[in-house]
Protein backbone atom coordinates (compact mmCIF):
# COMPACT_ATOMS: atom_id res chain seq x y z
CA UNK A 1 0.00 0.00 0.00
CA UNK A 2 1.49 3.39 -0.52
CA UNK A 3 1.74 5.08 2.20
CA UNK A 4 0.14 8.14 1.59
CA UNK A 5 -3.06 6.31 1.09
CA UNK A 6 -4.25 6.61 4.57
CA UNK A 7 -3.49 10.36 5.05
CA UNK A 8 -5.65 10.64 1.63
CA UNK A 9 -8.30 8.28 2.61
CA UNK A 10 -8.71 10.15 6.22
CA UNK A 11 -8.64 13.37 4.30
CA UNK A 12 -11.15 12.07 1.75
CA UNK A 13 -8.48 12.73 -1.21
CA UNK A 14 -8.67 9.11 -2.63
CA UNK A 15 -9.84 8.65 -6.14
CA UNK A 16 -12.53 6.11 -7.33
CA UNK A 17 -9.55 3.99 -8.65
CA UNK A 18 -7.15 4.13 -5.50
CA UNK A 19 -10.22 3.64 -3.14
CA UNK A 20 -10.80 0.47 -4.50
CA UNK A 21 -7.12 -0.50 -4.42
CA UNK A 22 -7.07 0.70 -0.85
CA UNK A 23 -9.70 -1.57 0.13
CA UNK A 24 -8.06 -4.82 -1.30
CA UNK A 25 -5.17 -4.05 1.66
CA UNK A 26 -4.89 -5.74 5.00
CA UNK A 27 -4.24 -2.42 6.36
CA UNK A 28 -7.75 -1.22 5.22
CA UNK A 29 -9.78 -3.72 7.33
CA UNK A 30 -7.67 -2.88 10.75
CA UNK A 31 -8.31 1.07 10.05
CA UNK A 32 -11.87 0.54 9.82
CA UNK A 33 -12.13 -1.33 12.92
CA UNK A 34 -9.92 1.14 14.68
CA UNK A 35 -12.73 3.36 12.94
CA UNK A 36 -15.90 1.95 14.08
CA UNK A 37 -14.36 1.53 18.19
CA UNK A 38 -13.46 5.29 18.10
CA UNK A 39 -17.05 6.29 17.22
CA UNK A 40 -18.50 4.07 20.21
CA UNK A 41 -15.95 6.05 22.69
CA UNK A 42 -17.49 9.00 24.70
CA UNK A 43 -15.26 12.00 25.99
CA UNK A 44 -15.68 12.30 29.71
CA UNK A 45 -17.57 15.48 30.86
CA UNK A 46 -15.28 18.39 31.84
CA UNK A 47 -15.88 20.30 34.79
CA UNK A 48 -13.83 23.51 34.42
CA UNK A 49 -14.63 24.97 37.89
CA UNK A 50 -13.92 21.91 39.21
CA UNK A 51 -10.57 21.96 37.53
CA UNK A 52 -9.92 24.85 38.58
CA UNK A 53 -10.39 24.32 42.20
CA UNK A 54 -8.38 21.19 42.36
CA UNK A 55 -5.58 22.98 40.93
CA UNK A 56 -5.64 25.73 43.46
CA UNK A 57 -5.99 22.97 45.94
CA UNK A 58 -3.29 21.83 45.11
CA UNK A 59 -1.39 24.66 45.11
CA UNK A 60 -2.09 25.75 48.56
CA UNK A 61 -1.36 22.76 49.47
CA UNK A 62 1.92 22.52 48.11
CA UNK A 63 2.94 25.78 49.86
CA UNK A 64 4.70 25.26 53.20
CA UNK A 65 3.76 27.39 56.13
CA UNK A 66 6.26 29.10 58.23
CA UNK A 67 5.84 28.91 61.60
CA UNK A 68 8.18 30.97 64.20
CA UNK A 69 8.32 29.21 67.92
CA UNK A 70 8.63 32.28 70.59
CA UNK A 71 10.85 31.45 73.26
CA UNK A 72 9.41 31.02 76.44
CA UNK A 73 9.68 33.74 78.24
CA UNK A 74 8.96 36.35 75.51
CA UNK A 75 4.80 34.43 75.90
CA UNK A 76 5.31 35.62 79.55
CA UNK A 77 6.14 38.63 79.01
CA UNK A 78 3.65 39.23 76.43
CA UNK A 79 1.20 38.09 79.52
CA UNK A 80 2.66 39.95 81.51
CA UNK A 81 2.42 43.50 79.25
CA UNK A 82 -1.53 42.83 79.02
CA UNK A 83 -1.57 42.55 82.64
CA UNK A 84 0.26 45.81 83.33
CA UNK A 85 -1.96 47.35 80.78
CA UNK A 86 -5.29 46.43 82.19
CA UNK A 87 -4.25 47.07 86.01
CA UNK A 88 -2.47 50.60 84.59
CA UNK A 89 -6.30 51.29 82.93
CA UNK A 90 -8.06 49.45 86.16
CA UNK A 91 -6.08 52.67 88.31
CA UNK A 92 -7.29 55.56 85.68
CA UNK A 93 -10.77 54.70 85.59
CA UNK A 94 -10.82 53.93 89.35
CA UNK A 95 -8.36 56.73 90.94
CA UNK A 96 -10.44 59.64 88.21
CA UNK A 97 -13.91 58.61 88.40
CA UNK A 98 -15.95 60.95 90.43
CA UNK A 99 -17.88 59.72 93.36
CA UNK A 100 -21.77 60.87 92.57
CA UNK A 101 -24.72 61.15 95.36
CA UNK A 102 -27.93 62.80 94.47
CA UNK A 103 -31.50 63.24 95.38
CA UNK A 104 -34.93 63.27 93.62
CA UNK A 105 -38.32 64.90 94.58
CA UNK A 106 -39.09 64.87 98.10
CA UNK A 107 -35.31 63.38 98.87
CA UNK A 108 -32.89 64.79 101.39
CA UNK A 109 -29.61 63.51 102.12
CA UNK A 110 -26.21 63.65 103.59
CA UNK A 111 -22.51 62.69 103.35
CA UNK A 112 -19.10 62.97 104.61
CA UNK A 113 -16.10 64.08 102.41
CA UNK A 114 -12.87 62.44 102.98
CA UNK A 115 -12.08 65.54 104.88
CA UNK A 116 -14.31 64.84 107.52
CA UNK A 117 -16.75 68.01 106.31
CA UNK A 118 -20.68 67.44 106.04
CA UNK A 119 -22.52 67.80 103.41
CA UNK A 120 -26.44 67.89 103.27
CA UNK A 121 -28.21 67.67 99.95
CA UNK A 122 -31.78 69.11 99.60
CA UNK A 123 -34.62 67.60 97.10
CA UNK A 124 -33.43 66.87 93.18
CA UNK A 125 -29.73 67.68 93.82
CA UNK A 126 -26.81 66.34 92.89
CA UNK A 127 -22.92 66.49 93.81
CA UNK A 128 -20.31 64.99 92.95
CA UNK A 129 -16.37 64.77 94.12
CA UNK A 130 -13.16 62.12 93.51
CA UNK A 131 -12.75 60.49 96.61
CA UNK A 132 -9.27 59.04 95.14
CA UNK A 133 -7.66 62.43 94.40
CA UNK A 134 -9.15 64.64 96.89
CA UNK A 135 -5.53 65.43 98.31
CA UNK A 136 -4.74 66.65 94.82
CA UNK A 137 -8.10 68.75 93.59
CA UNK A 138 -10.42 69.28 96.70
CA UNK A 139 -13.11 70.54 94.39
CA UNK A 140 -16.82 69.25 94.45
CA UNK A 141 -19.54 70.15 91.64
CA UNK A 142 -23.11 71.01 92.95
CA UNK A 143 -26.40 70.81 91.15
CA UNK A 144 -29.29 72.22 93.51
CA UNK A 145 -28.82 72.61 96.95
CA UNK A 146 -26.68 71.36 99.53
CA UNK A 147 -25.35 73.34 103.01
CA UNK A 148 -21.78 72.71 104.00
CA UNK A 149 -19.75 71.66 107.21
CA UNK A 150 -16.22 72.12 106.28
CA UNK A 151 -14.25 70.89 108.62
CA UNK A 152 -11.92 73.43 110.80
CA UNK A 153 -8.76 74.27 108.38
CA UNK A 154 -9.77 72.28 105.52
CA UNK A 155 -10.56 74.54 102.46
CA UNK A 156 -12.02 72.89 99.38
CA UNK A 157 -14.20 74.58 96.14
CA UNK A 158 -17.52 73.98 95.14
CA UNK A 159 -17.80 74.61 91.48
CA UNK A 160 -21.64 75.19 90.16
CA UNK A 161 -22.71 76.05 86.53
CA UNK A 162 -23.32 79.73 87.62
CA UNK A 163 -20.03 80.26 89.68
CA UNK A 164 -17.66 79.21 91.80
CA UNK A 165 -17.32 79.06 95.59
CA UNK A 166 -14.40 78.97 97.21
CA UNK A 167 -14.13 77.86 101.37
CA UNK A 168 -11.56 77.32 104.32
CA UNK A 169 -13.32 75.89 107.40
CA UNK A 170 -16.75 77.61 107.05
CA UNK A 171 -20.19 76.74 107.28
CA UNK A 172 -22.64 77.72 104.14
CA UNK A 173 -25.17 77.13 101.99
CA UNK A 174 -25.60 77.10 97.77
CA UNK A 175 -28.45 77.02 96.24
CA UNK A 176 -27.88 76.88 92.02
CA UNK A 177 -31.57 76.52 89.87
CA UNK A 178 -32.89 77.82 86.49
CA UNK A 179 -32.50 81.53 86.42
CA UNK A 180 -31.64 81.18 90.41
CA UNK A 181 -27.95 81.36 92.34
CA UNK A 182 -27.53 82.16 96.19
CA UNK A 183 -24.82 81.42 98.60
CA UNK A 184 -25.44 82.02 102.04
CA UNK A 185 -22.69 82.20 104.57
CA UNK A 186 -23.49 80.99 108.43
CA UNK A 187 -19.50 80.95 109.73
CA UNK A 188 -16.36 82.67 108.68
CA UNK A 189 -15.99 83.79 104.77
CA UNK A 190 -16.63 82.80 101.38
CA UNK A 191 -15.54 84.16 98.46
CA UNK A 192 -17.96 84.05 95.03
CA UNK A 193 -16.62 84.07 91.57
CA UNK A 194 -19.80 84.89 89.40
CA UNK A 195 -19.65 86.51 86.25
CA UNK A 196 -15.61 86.94 86.21
CA UNK A 197 -16.32 88.58 89.34
CA UNK A 198 -14.98 87.96 92.72
CA UNK A 199 -17.25 88.56 95.83
CA UNK A 200 -16.38 88.50 99.41
CA UNK A 201 -19.24 86.68 101.54
CA UNK A 202 -18.61 86.92 105.41
CA UNK A 203 -20.67 85.21 107.92
CA UNK A 204 -24.45 86.29 108.43
CA UNK A 205 -25.07 87.64 104.66
CA UNK A 206 -26.20 85.92 101.34
CA UNK A 207 -25.29 86.83 98.04
CA UNK A 208 -28.09 86.05 95.32
CA UNK A 209 -28.23 86.87 91.73
CA UNK A 210 -32.37 86.32 90.51
CA UNK A 211 -32.76 86.36 86.79
CA UNK A 212 -29.47 87.83 86.11
CA UNK A 213 -29.73 90.22 88.20
CA UNK A 214 -27.08 90.19 91.07
CA UNK A 215 -29.20 91.64 94.91
CA UNK A 216 -27.45 93.35 97.54
CA UNK A 217 -26.03 91.53 100.42
CA UNK A 218 -28.83 90.67 102.48
CA UNK A 219 -28.60 89.72 106.28
CA UNK A 220 -29.47 86.30 107.93
CA UNK A 221 -30.10 85.42 111.62
CA UNK A 222 -30.29 81.97 111.32
CA UNK A 223 -27.55 79.54 111.85
CA UNK A 224 -28.30 76.98 109.30
CA UNK A 225 -30.93 76.94 106.49
CA UNK A 226 -34.34 76.68 107.25
CA UNK A 227 -34.96 73.50 104.41
CA UNK A 228 -32.70 71.37 107.18
CA UNK A 229 -35.07 72.27 110.08
CA UNK A 230 -38.20 71.21 107.66
CA UNK A 231 -39.03 74.51 106.45
CA UNK A 232 -38.99 76.50 102.97
CA UNK A 233 -38.32 80.12 103.84
CA UNK A 234 -38.49 82.75 100.88
CA UNK A 235 -37.37 86.72 101.20
CA UNK A 236 -38.86 88.78 98.36
CA UNK A 237 -38.47 86.11 95.85
CA UNK A 238 -40.77 85.63 93.08
CA UNK A 239 -43.42 83.39 93.68
CA UNK A 240 -42.27 80.92 90.22
CA UNK A 241 -39.30 80.21 92.64
CA UNK A 242 -41.40 79.57 95.62
CA UNK A 243 -43.67 77.14 93.40
CA UNK A 244 -40.77 75.44 92.07
CA UNK A 245 -39.30 74.54 95.86
CA UNK A 246 -43.46 73.38 96.73
CA UNK A 247 -42.83 70.93 93.88
CA UNK A 248 -39.67 69.51 94.40
CA UNK A 249 -40.77 69.16 98.44
CA UNK A 250 -43.88 67.03 97.40
CA UNK A 251 -42.89 66.18 93.75
CA UNK A 252 -45.78 67.63 92.83
CA UNK A 253 -47.22 68.54 90.02
CA UNK A 254 -47.51 72.24 89.90
CA UNK A 255 -49.37 74.53 87.44
CA UNK A 256 -50.35 77.83 87.60
CA UNK A 257 -53.61 80.15 85.60
CA UNK A 258 -54.36 84.17 85.63
CA UNK A 259 -51.40 84.62 88.14
CA UNK A 260 -48.64 86.81 87.85
CA UNK A 261 -45.51 84.38 88.82
CA UNK A 262 -43.30 87.29 88.97
CA UNK A 263 -44.74 88.86 92.15
CA UNK A 264 -42.50 88.59 95.33
CA UNK A 265 -43.46 86.41 98.09
CA UNK A 266 -42.09 86.77 101.67
CA UNK A 267 -42.43 83.69 103.95
CA UNK A 268 -42.55 80.12 104.76
CA UNK A 269 -43.71 76.38 104.01
CA UNK A 270 -43.51 73.43 105.96
CA UNK A 271 -42.05 70.96 104.20
CA UNK A 272 -43.55 68.39 105.57
CA UNK A 273 -47.50 69.28 105.39
CA UNK A 274 -48.48 69.89 101.90
CA UNK A 275 -52.03 71.25 103.03
CA UNK A 276 -50.30 73.91 105.56
CA UNK A 277 -48.14 74.56 102.56
CA UNK A 278 -50.46 75.39 99.99
CA UNK A 279 -52.03 77.50 102.31
CA UNK A 280 -48.97 79.35 103.37
CA UNK A 281 -48.29 79.81 99.55
CA UNK A 282 -51.67 81.05 98.62
CA UNK A 283 -53.48 83.12 101.50
CA UNK A 284 -50.00 86.06 101.17
CA UNK A 285 -50.39 85.74 97.87
CA UNK A 286 -54.12 85.66 97.51
CA UNK A 287 -54.04 83.46 95.01
CA UNK A 288 -56.71 79.98 95.20
CA UNK A 289 -55.61 76.64 94.43
CA UNK A 290 -57.02 73.10 93.64
CA UNK A 291 -55.33 69.68 94.51
CA UNK A 292 -55.86 66.05 92.68
CA UNK A 293 -53.55 63.54 93.60
CA UNK A 294 -50.49 65.14 93.44
CA UNK A 295 -51.23 67.82 90.86
CA UNK A 296 -51.64 71.06 91.86
CA UNK A 297 -53.65 74.34 90.36
CA UNK A 298 -52.93 78.00 91.72
CA UNK A 299 -55.40 80.14 90.09
CA UNK A 300 -56.56 83.47 90.55
CA UNK A 301 -59.89 84.29 92.01
CA UNK A 302 -62.08 86.41 89.11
Amino acid sequence: MQENYLAKWLNNELTEEEIIQFKKTEEYTAYQKIITASNKMQAPEFNQEKALQAINNKRNSAKEIKVVKLHPYKKYASIAAAILLLCSLSYYYTTTLDQTISTDYAQNNELTLPDNSEVFLNAESKIAYNKNQWDKKRDVSLEGEAFFKVAKGEKFTVTTNQGTISVLGTQFNVETRTNFFEVTCYEGLVNVHYNGKNYKVPGGTSFMVVNGKIAPLSHVKTRVPSWTLNESTFKSIPLEFVLNELQRQFNLNVTTKNINTEQLYTGSFNNKDLNLALKSISIPSKISYTLDENKVLFYAEK
